[in-house]
């Protein structure tokens, strides 16, 4: 029986290994060009507006009772002139945040600030329907978008508006983080979330190949959001759906790497395993929806290309759960074929991938000039529990095939800016995700391929599928860890609106 599934399985591992060294050269390739491109990263030289433009804030908010007052304080004190500036607090909270945003909307209105609170009773479209809904009554000629666990800089506009051009449709800026060494997790997410920023959004944008948005820190041209059809519910995230509508309208776009606006990142693992699925299954939900129409259309065949990598990042994780599952097949079959895995390519192969991904965080934090040397070790574990979210994103992908609908689902924040502050009692704790105990079950399959690769004298496989294990088992066992402590510090359910 075992014989029957050698070739396939061969022929499959050969396919995942291509696909992945395929994945990884572009990877260098978007390095190379951030690199080249790294004066890009630097503040600029902008030329002041002769006449400012209206414009309209939007600030999305569901429940965020925690960092909706600083926010609102945030964006009523930017270096803008009040006569030109709207503010749209676009609230869909279903419990006493809406109270408590009422307060603040009407204090800040006392100093002459012009903002408004806009409560929706019902949450058509979620985030996509409240910016839809805020857009009707929007008269500013440029929109600013804020989620609640931003903190925009007093100089944000006047930094992003001299960068629109007679074609440019949005400009995103690039996210800092509030929280960065509150934890390993925070940590751990600072540093991916740099690699995005200084290596994908810089390359792309600085190549003229479509980027998104990033659903907040941003600014829209409002015509550009009109012309593309405005904002759609269909995706989980409506961010980069609006921004590829934009670029096949032929529309383009700028990323303002020198712009940092802070963020809050999520301190719980819950929280975190949320956002990464809302993420994953929304870039799923696009690739599905536009790879079709980019190939159809009239772009540069280098523009599709990176358009299809950049919708498709997630199969990488598709890919990772194909190896984890090769691995005991292909050595139990090497137990009677030794030359199976002789070849030194492979071995080449393998290392070549493992450099990969610290090759591209250490790129990112070189660009944003921070000391990347020490963070190497850093870095090692991100490389290497990255592994650990595998299953989280296959759901997203196996829910999106059985046409599973999934509301939009915000991910909590908690105002945690300190070490020395505690969440566990909050309010908007995520339950326990049972996904869990799959990951610890395949978290063993990857042990058991470490031992028959240690056994057979493989020892490159059982360091990878010793890596893939530990992924398996941070992510894991950190998460279980969280559910039981927050069990017993729970604080009472918050009041509903």
């Amino acid at each position: 029986m075992l014989q029957c599934l050698l070739a396939p399985v061969v022929v499959l591992y050969a396919l995942v290994m291509t696909t992945l060294v395929i994945y990884v050269f572009n990877l260098f390739y978007l390095t190379f060009i951030s690199l080249k491109r790294r004066r890009d990263m630097q503040p600029a030289s902008l030329q002041t507006l002769e006449k400012l433009p209206l414009v309209t804030v939007q600030l999305p908010i569901f429940n965020e009772w925690y960092v909706a007052e600083r926010l609102l304080d945030a964006c009523a004190d930017l270096d803008y002139p009040h006569d030109l500036l709207e503010i749209q607090v676009l609230d869909d909270s279903t419990d006493d945040t809406a109270a408590l945003v009422a307060r603040k909307v009407k204090a800040i209105q006392q100093s002459g600030v012009d903002i408004v609170h806009i409560h929706r009773k019902n949450r058509d479209g979620f985030k996509a329907g409240a910016l839809a809904n805020g857009l009707v009554s929007a008269h500013g000629e440029f929109i600013a978008i804020f989620d609640a666990d931003f903190l925009p800089q007093k100089d944000f506009l006047r930094q992003m508006l001299p960068r629109f051009e007679d074609n440019v449709a949005f400009v995103q800026a690039r996210w800092g983080h509030l929280n960065r060494d509150y934890s390993l997790l925070t940590l751990l997410q600072s540093f991916s979330l740099d690699a995005h920023f200084a290596i994908d959004q810089l390359a792309r944008s600085s190549s003229d190949y479509v980027f998104n948005f990033n659903g907040t820190a941003g600014v829209w041209r409002k015509s550009a959001i009109l012309d593309s059809g405005g904002w759609h519910a269909d995706t989980l995230t409506e961010d980069m759906d609006l921004s590829y509508r934009a670029f096949l309208k032929g529309w383009s776009a700028r990323y303002a790497g020198d712009v940092e606006a802070p963020a809050e990142l999520p301190v719980s693992f819950t929280a975190y395993r949320r956002q990464q699925y809302r993420w994953a299954r929304g870039s799923l939900e696009c690739a599905i929806k536009y790879i079709p129409v980019i190939w159809q259309g009239d772009f540069p065949f280098a523009r599709k290309l990176q358009a299809t990598f950049h919708l498709t990042g997630y199969l990488l994780h598709m890919l990772t759960i194909l190896l984890m599952l090769c691995y005991p097949l292909l050595l139990l079959f090497a137990q009677h074929y030794p030359t199976l895995l002789a070849p030194i390519g492979i071995g080449l192969l393998m290392n070549f991938l493992a450099i990969a991904p610290a090759a591209y965080f250490v790129a990112a934090q070189h660009l944003l000039r921070r000391r990347w040397l020490s963070s190497i070790p850093v870095i090692l574990l991100l490389s290497i529990f990255a592994s650990g979210m595998v299953l989280n994103t296959m759901r997203a992908l196996v829910q999106i095939l059985q046409k599973h609908v999934v509301p939009f689902e915000r991910t909590p924040k908690f105002g945690i800016t300190a070490r020395s502050q505690s969440w566990r009692g909050n309010r908007y704790l995520i339950r326990f995700d049972a996904l869990v105990l799959l990951e610890a079950l395949l978290g063993c399959l990857n042990v058991w391929s470490a031992w028959l690769a240690w056994d057979s004298g493989y020892y490159l496989m059982m360091i990878y599928a010793f890596f893939f294990a530990l992924g398996l088992f941070f992510f894991s066992g950190f998460t279980l860890f969280q559910s039981i402590s927050a069990r017993f510090t729970r604080d009472p359910e918050p009041a509903s609106a």
